[in-house]
């Protein structure tokens, strides 16, 4: 009995697979400049949000049919309808914050960032589908600015802010975000003169397994990726080959796949400059990080493995989608629309969110 279980979870589970590798062969073949996209191939599809004026950065992907957004004027949405419908869920009084990351654990647990300079910078947790929300923690340091959130599990998480006096503050959360405190900064390497995170997709702080998290730089003179291996106690810091030099430039989002394996990408966030070297790789968990091949034609601020895939991934930016099927060697443009975040679930659910209220789904 047990073994015609496990029999019919290795098919389910090799069918699965066999399905996504044949939909990414033919996502490649999708014209990068064609204005409609061609309904046979996986594609991005719009969810109507009727939030025109909002950006969303944060995206918390929980499967294909349920998604939680967040972004500007303190507006969170949520769907549970593959995005046909889209509930607001926002916290009562926020409409003057700023939302750049949001976690969810399912449809109805999820934790929101706000980000900005002192009293800006806040944790909100909802326990009922955002019906109501916890304010969790408020900054209280004028010199902290906090970017980005992360969850190792349902409990552990961290937040990262830009440095205090030489240092990054990272917070941390052992009850699922309902209490968080500030963590010693012995552990944590000194920051360069200019160097700070971006809070520009919820991807600049990332995890992979129980205790690994990654920590994405830029602003100064070298585009870093920090390294913990004891949910933020101690870290390591590693160049990267990405542009660095200037306040508008480094490494925006992160994504591994595993505690080895992992892309970042960034760039020059401004539309009039060039961003060569969009991208890297990594297969020693950040120790060391390599340039890709062919990196994305332009600035790129999210990236997501794609599910169930060892080497299939998408890069997202405000000028189009990029695809690799190499595990960041090389990558190719496959859509042109403006996103600023991606997630992906393990059900095939991928989801991308960006400027004038856009949210769309990739459809197969």
């Amino acid at each position: 009995m047990g073994s015609t279980r496990r029999t019919g979870r290795t098919r389910s589970r090799a069918t699965a697979m066999a399905a996504c590798a044949a939909a990414l062969a033919a996502l490649t073949a999708v014209p990068a400049q064609a204005h409609e996209p061609d309904r046979r191939v996986p594609h991005w599809e719009l969810k109507d949000t009727d939030t025109p004026e909002t950006r969303f950065r944060g995206l918390a992907a929980v499967s294909r049919t349920t998604a939680w957004v967040a972004g500007t004027g303190g507006t969170v949405l949520r769907t549970t309808d593959a995005g046909a419908t889209w509930r607001n869920v926002s916290p009562p009084g926020a409409g003057e914050l700023q939302f750049r990351d949001v976690e969810a654990f399912d449809a109805r647990r999820a934790v929101v960032l706000a980000i900005g300079e002192g009293e800006a910078s806040r944790v909100y947790r909802t326990d009922d589908g955002g019906t109501t929300w916890t304010e969790s923690f408020r900054n209280t340091d004028p010199k902290a600015f906090y970017d980005c959130l992360a969850f190792f599990d349902h409990r552990h998480g961290l937040a990262m802010s830009d440095p205090v006096d030489g240092k990054f503050r990272i917070l941390s959360t052992g009850d699922g975000g309902r209490t968080w405190k500030v963590l010693p900064d012995e552990g944590i390497p000194t920051a360069q003169e200019g160097e700070a995170g971006f809070a520009a997709s919820g991807q600049c702080l990332v995890t992979s397994g129980p205790k690994d998290v990654w920590l994405a730089t830029g602003g100064a003179a070298r585009a870093r990726v920090l390294h913990s291996a004891d949910r933020g106690r101690t870290w390591t810091a590693t160049d990267t080959p990405l542009p660095a030099g200037d306040p508008a430039r480094g490494v925006f989002a992160l994504a591994f796949r595993d505690r080895t394996r992992g892309l970042a990408v960034g760039g020059d966030y401004r539309p009039d400059q060039p961003s060569p070297r969009a991208a890297a790789r990594t297969s020693d968990g950040g120790r060391t990080w390599r340039p890709a091949a062919t990196p994305p034609p332009a600035y790129r601020s999210g990236v997501a493995w794609l599910p169930h895939s060892h080497t299939a991934a998408l890069a997202v930016g405000p000028t189009g989608t990029d695809l690799t099927t190499n595990a960041g060697r090389t990558w190719r443009t496959v859509d042109t629309g403006s996103y600023d975040t991606v997630d992906c679930t393990p059900d095939h659910g991928c989801w991308a969110a960006g400027e004038k209220g856009r949210v769309a789904r990739l459809e197969h």
